[in-house]
């Protein structure tokens, strides 16, 4: 048996989105844009098995492992067993990535007390309520409020504009400034996001992303990307503001969220990938849950410790 993965690209949106709007979880990684970006520096592949959608990841070392299937129930229960087959055949142990709390839940009730769950704190997503983003209400928000007020009252002539054609442009010029301030050349990892950053830009209209910016005397100094993750909750993958113009980054978060995400109820900001300043920020604005995501393993190979 062969499950037939292929590379992600751009045509292949339609079908990924098809299968993901089944899934009605919070993580974001498991959205195309977020999927056909990274595909490029993180090997990722993806198929259908037995009506469901399958991403596989290949490690450096190697290894392999898939996620949970997207897709209704008796079909994701199919779609496993052929995926389990496969690990076997393949002579490799079972490893499914990216697989979130109620997923194993279903594992443990089809397979119980087969497989254990590794959760990694630095890729859980923040999940804040949209209402609070917005309005900054409260004692425990009262920095937020201050850092946007000072902002205001230092640059009078802000202003904010979503993101269109007539000033994509002006993003990438300030995306190539904020570049080489942070020497972005040599570091990999930050690098890597930087194209991930000017390619989101360029394929805006194609990957059907929404984007928000601030102006400061005409020229652009913050600049945002998200788009609806699931009915309910909308997604910001990309957030970039010059350190030194104090209060940008609370700006363009505020303002972002309050012109685009009002019809959801909540905001996902991703992972804190371990940052310790960046899990310092996330968690100063008050996430309202953390979306937990874990490496699955057979317990009888829990000692191949991939982790």
């Amino acid at each position: 048996m062969e499950i037939p993965f292929k590379k992600i690209e751009l045509e292949d949106k339609a079908v990924i989105d098809r299968y993901l709007k089944k899934k009605t979880y919070r993580s974001c990684e498991l959205i195309f844009s977020n999927v056909y970006l990274w595909s490029r520096y993180y090997p990722t592949d993806f198929a259908v098995v037995e009506d469901t959608l399958v991403f596989r990841s290949r490690r450096e070392d190697g290894s392999i492992s898939m996620t949970f299937p997207a897709g209704e129930e008796e079909k994701i229960r199919k779609a496993l067993e052929v995926m389990f087959q496969v690990f076997e055949q393949e002579q490799r142990p079972i490893r499914m990535h990216l697989v979130q709390e109620q997923e194993f839940e279903l594992l443990e009730q089809w397979y119980p007390g087969r497989f254990s769950i590794t959760y990694d704190r630095d890729a859980a997503d923040y999940v804040y309520e949209t209402e609070k983003l917005t309005t900054l209400a409260g004692k425990k928000l009262h920095g937020k409020r201050n850092h946007i007020n000072n902002f205001k009252k230092q640059y009078p002539d802000w202003s904010y504009e979503r993101i269109s054609e007539a000033n994509q442009e002006d993003c990438f010029q300030m995306a190539m400034k904020w570049r080489q301030d942070h020497e972005c050349e040599y570091d990999q990892e930050k690098r890597d996001e930087m194209c991930v950053t000017l390619n989101a830009l360029r394929l805006l209209s194609e990957l059907e992303l929404v984007g928000g910016l601030l102006r400061v005397e005409g020229e652009v100094v913050a600049f945002t990307i998200g788009e609806p993750l699931n009915p309910d909750t909308f997604v910001v993958h990309i957030e970039k503001a010059f350190p030194d113009m104090q209060g940008a980054y609370p700006m363009i978060n505020q303002q972002f969220v309050e012109h685009e995400a009002q019809d959801f109820l909540y905001v996902n900001r991703e992972e804190d990938t371990g940052s310790e300043g960046l899990r310092k920020a996330k968690l100063s604005y008050r996430p309202a849950f953390l979306v937990n995501k874990g490496l699955v393993c057979e317990k009888k190979e829990e000692h191949h410790d991939e982790n």
